[in-house]
């Protein structure tokens, strides 16, 4: 069998253990140093002057958009191709989400679609990095800057990513990143973060997270409960002194199936766009998804569908009467993710090149 992924620790599993026994022993479970130190380290990880914890990325999109100010009747303009939790977040501060079609190379927001989404109540873009490709960030940052508009990343699947060789979370007045364990730098559980450049915004995403405190049971704003634990920090400290590493494997592997897979004419892979890519995911895309996934499965490979549904077609977003998006309606249609993640053997991805071929 060679399964979709792995999640059970490896080469970091003494670190991992060592980090959660000295948590234990320590008996600080919440904001506390792990948090602190996680903080500054995850910050210089991604070239960002400032991070805070969370305890989901979705919470994460959400005090981001908090500190900018964006509440009801104000429109995100968004994609349509994500996992819908960008999109829930969005939701949850009030605001309406618009959405603009991807391109269909880069599998990521078209900025060309995002300018004609604008309207006179948009005040924010919310592009998503999506499989680990960042998004044209280039030509996004030119339609904000246009507009004045605010821009948030979803960086939730592009840890160390990088856009015309400068980070992710660079181009926009926040980030966020999620550590759900699946993810390039994953936890044990949930948690995220948000990286700002400016103080102040970091310190009222302080106080959003943890109840709208300015300090022991002063509330100074409304605020909510999501703040990343010393446990999770800690496991997040330990492995993320493997990332560049595991980032490094993922780009090899990326390589290899690329090569493995160009005569293959069963399915299509799409462009890599920027050489910044980080592959939380390999999809692939074919119009005989059903049949390819069953015999892979019959094999023993196991694939999964990242996304089967594009969010405007999701029955939670009825009321928010989205536009059609043709493109992203087409993609998701056909694709399906292939298995990568650092610990596959390359004979594995030799396996399902045979298997496509």
């Amino acid at each position: 069998m060679i399964p979709f992924l792995q999640l059970t620790p490896g080469e970091d599993a003494e670190p991992v253990r060592t980090a959660i026994e000295n948590v234990l022993a320590r008996g600080w479970f919440v904001l506390g140093p792990e948090l602190e130190q996680f903080e500054r380290e995850f910050a210089q990880a991604v070239a960002a002057p400032h991070a805070v914890g969370v305890g989901t990325g979705t919470d994460g999109i959400a005090v981001a958009l908090r500190c900018l100010g964006i509440g009801p009747g104000d429109e995100v303009i968004t994609s349509p191709l994500s996992a819908a939790f960008s999109v829930l977040a969005i939701m949850m501060v009030g605001a309406r989400p618009v959405f603009a079609d991807i391109d269909e190379e880069r599998l990521t927001i078209d900025p060309a679609a995002v300018e004609a989404a604008v309207t006179s109540r948009t005040v924010a873009i919310l592009p998503v990095h999506l499989y680990g490709q960042a998004a044209d960030m280039t030509a996004i940052a030119a339609v904000a800057s246009r507009h004045n508009l605010a821009v948030v990343e979803d960086a939730c699947q592009a840890h160390l990513a990088t856009c015309a060789g400068k980070p992710v979370g660079s181009f926009g007045a926040a980030a966020v990143y999620s550590f759900y364990p699946t993810k390039n730098l994953g936890a044990l559980g949930d948690g995220g973060a948000v990286t700002f450049k400016d103080a102040a915004l970091t310190a009222r995403a302080r106080r959003i997270r943890n109840g709208g405190q300015s300090d022991r049971y002063h509330h100074e704003e409304f605020g909510v409960n999501t703040r990343l634990d010393e446990i999770q920090a800690a496991v997040l400290r330990a492995r993320l002194q493997f990332l560049p590493g595991w980032t490094a494997r993922r780009r090899a592997l990326a390589a290899q199936y690329r090569s493995l897979l160009a005569d293959t004419r069963a399915i299509t892979v799409p462009a890599e766009l920027d050489a910044g890519h980080v592959y939380h995911l390999f999809p692939v895309l074919s119009e005989q998804r059903s049949e390819i996934q069953s015999r892979l499965q019959r094999e023993g490979i196991e694939t999964l569908i990242h996304y089967p549904v594009p969010i405007t077609l999701q029955p939670a977003l009825a009321s928010e009467r989205p536009d059609d998006c043709p493109v992203a309606d087409r993609v998701c249609a056909r694709v399906f993710s292939l298995p990568l993640y650092p610990s596959i053997a390359d004979e594995a991805l030799a396996r399902v090149a045979r298997a496509l071929s």
